[in-house]
C-alpha cells in the first residue's frame, strides 16, 4: 500500500493558518474511480483512501509508515514568503504604481 506525507496547504477560503502545521498520512488510491450504475457519482471498494492520519511532525508520521510496512512518498512544503503591505500604501504621495479607478 502506498501513502503520502505531507504538511496541507493553507485554505483559500480563510484567512488563517490554523492545521497547516500538522503532517497529514494519506493512502494513495490503488485502483481508478468508476462511475456508479444508478446514479452516476463517482466511486470506488477502495476505503483506505478516506483514512487521514495527522501527525505532529514529519517524524511521526515516517516512523508510523515505517512500523506498519507502507511504501510512502514525502512532499516538502514550499514556504511562502510574504511581503507586509497596507492600504495607506495606496494612497501614498510619490507612489511609483499609476492610479487604476
Amino acid at each position: 500500500m502506498r501513502a503520502r506525507i505531507f504538511q496541507p496547504p493553507k485554505n483559500a477560503m480563510q484567512s488563517g493558518w490554523a492545521k497547516t502545521h500538522q503532517w497529514v498520512l494519506e493512502f494513495v488510491p490503488n485502483t481508478a474511480k468508476r462511475p456508479d450504475a444508478l446514479m452516476g457519482w463517482l466511486g470506488g471498494a477502495d476505503t483506505q483512501t478516506q483514512v487521514r492520519l495527522i501527525f505532529e511532525t514529519r517524524d511521526e508520521a515516517i516512523a508510523y509508515a515505517d512500523k506498519a510496512g507502507l511504501t510512502y512518498e514525502v512532499e516538502i512544503p514550499h514556504h511562502r514568503k510574504v511581503k507586509p503591505k497596507a492600504y495607506a500604501d495606496n494612497f501614498r504621495y510619490g507612489r511609483v504604481d499609476n492610479w487604476t479607478h
